[in-house]
């Protein structure tokens, strides 16, 4: 049986309000998340991705608020990360109404966490996050791609293709592979490392970063993406999900 390619619209907050910029620098508001959810929802997406990029205390008290409101509103799956540190706020974020819940930084901390959740929860409520880029002159990992933390500014040296296969073992139900180097470019995913993390992992993956044109999320999915992510192009109003799924058809993809 053909698993059909999920199309997630990310809104990433920030205080109260979506935003977007390129390389996670020069964020411009994109708008209310509730409203914005509540309409890919009417449009057709298959879940939603909600990311507190500024996660303070102050911002995951909003992030609640918001996560509560919109699940009222939406009838798709909501995955919500940012901040999230402990098993208990996993405990917390799915009692307000996410599906699902994202981890990145915690688990680089503390790669125990994954298995934490895991074992609490099940695999399927979790989702790794993971922000990855080609390494920058003077790190080298086997892979050439390192994994990064805050918001792709600060590099760790871990191969981030060991870290995907190390989190799928210890329980990760999916992997939120972002392309550091190409988010909020709109010059496509990136397929080489789409497909290196592919070849290691069969856990389901979730491409992001750099999606443009309509032809990049068939691309990534026929890269090996089980799921397609974006949020500038369907923000501010360049594409629908209904074109993307209406091309991802067109070129033999299976979706909802």
């Amino acid at each position: 049986m053909t698993v059909a390619v999920r199309v997630i619209p990310c809104l990433d907050v920030n205080a109260g309000r979506v935003v977007k910029g390129v390389n996670f620098l020069n964020l411009r508001d994109a708008g209310d998340p509730v409203e914005l959810a509540r309409r890919y929802d009417a449009e057709g997406a298959d879940e939603i991705t909600f990311l507190d990029v500024s996660a303070s205390s102050e911002g995951r008290a909003t992030t609640l608020e918001i996560v509560s409101r919109t699940a009222e509103q939406v009838f798709v799956p909501l995955t919500v990360g940012g901040g999230v540190r402990t098993v208990d706020d996993v405990d917390t974020l799915l009692r307000a109404g996410a599906d699902k819940v994202g981890v990145n930084t915690a688990a680089i901390a503390r790669p125990e966490l994954i298995a934490e959740i895991a074992d609490r929860f099940g695999a399927q409520v979790l989702v790794l996050s993971l922000d990855a880029r080609r390494c920058p002159p003077g790190v080298r990992t086997e892979s050439g791609y390192e994994v990064t933390t805050h918001g792709g500014r600060r590099g760790t040296g871990i191969d981030a293709v060991a870290w995907a296969v190390r989190a799928a073992e210890s329980g990760a139900g999916e992997i939120l592979l972002n392309s550091m180097d190409a988010d909020g470019t709109t010059a496509g995913f990136d397929l080489q490392m789409l497909a290196d993390v592919r070849s290691r992992v069969s856990v389901p993956l979730i491409a992001s970063g750099g999606a443009g044109r309509v032809e990049d999320f068939a691309e990534a999915a026929l890269a090996g993406a089980d799921a397609v992510l974006a949020a500038s192009v369907f923000h501010y109003g360049s594409l629908t999900i209904g074109q993307v799924k209406e091309h991802m058809r067109g070129r033999g993809v299976v979706v909802r």
